[in-house]
This record gives structure tokens, sequence and C-alpha cells, in this order.
């Protein structure tokens, strides 16, 4: 019997390192980059209020030929953008403002204003995420034009 405690504690110690071998070594925190923290669209337009229902995140990657822009269009609920790949420029119908946004970018869209993005001379590549409810479109054409996506 005092032979066998030996070998069950071997046993244990491989049990336990095996079982260990596929998991992180360390806890340690990640690094953040804050790539957009924003109260208000990029043209100005402030933000109003969230509706009370149940939130719906989408996240959609969305790719633009070049020397392309998107039909004219809204947003419903507040969302934000980030270029992964070329350039955008969005222009405000109302106001005719406009702003480009290049690679590694980070921008935030207006809520119920009409607008549209351009591309340059290559395709643009976007990352956006909305923060709706279920059921709410994330993006509404103007009247007689085509959908953004």
């Amino acid at each position: 019997m005092l032979r066998s405690i030996p070998i069950l504690a071997a046993c244990l110690s491989i049990a336990v390192t095996a079982s260990t071998a596929g998991h992180a070594q360390s806890v340690a925190s990640g690094h953040r980059d804050i790539l957009l923290q924003a109260d208000h669209a990029w043209n100005g337009m402030t933000y109003e209020k969230y509706p009370t229902t149940q939130p719906e995140l989408t996240m959609i990657r969305l790719t633009i030929p070049a020397h392309t822009a998107l039909p004219w269009h809204t947003h419903p609920v507040p969302n934000a953008g980030y270029v992964l790949e070329g350039q955008l420029t969005i222009h405000d119908r109302e106001t005719g403002k406009t702003q480009t946004f290049h690679q590694g970018q980070a921008f935030a869209e207006s809520v119920n204003d009409t607008h549209r993005g351009e591309t340059g001379e290559t395709r643009t590549v976007l990352l956006l995420t909305y923060a709706g409810t279920p059921g709410t479109p994330t993006s509404v054409p103007a009247k007689g034009e085509k959908p953004e996506y």
C-alpha cells in the first residue's frame, strides 16, 4: 500500500499537467485603443436617446467598389464605422458638409439625417456596427433611392 502512494502521486501530477497544457499560463490585462467614443455624428448632429425596448447589435462588413457613390439614405439608430481598406467620403445632403475617412479611421454616423458615402480610387471595405432594436432596419433608402446594401 505504501508503494502505491508515490505512483498515485505521480499519476495525479501527470493528469494535472496534461489538463492545463492547452490553457493560458498567465493572466494579464489586454491593451485597448479607443477607436471612437462619441455623443454626436461626424456632421455634428447629437444623439438624442436610445429606445426603451430590447437592444439588438448588428455588425456589417460592407464592400464598396472604387468610384462609387452609395444611394442617399438614413439610419434610424446610432451606428459607427471603421475603414478597414480604402477611404470613404460622407456627404450630408441637407447641409452639403463632407468629410473623408481613411483606412484605420473610425467615424460616428448620423441618425435620421440623409447622407451617402462615396469611394475614391480603390474599393472601400467598412466595418459598421449598429445599436438598434429587433425589427428596426439598419439603413432606410431616401425616397426614390435604391437600398444602401
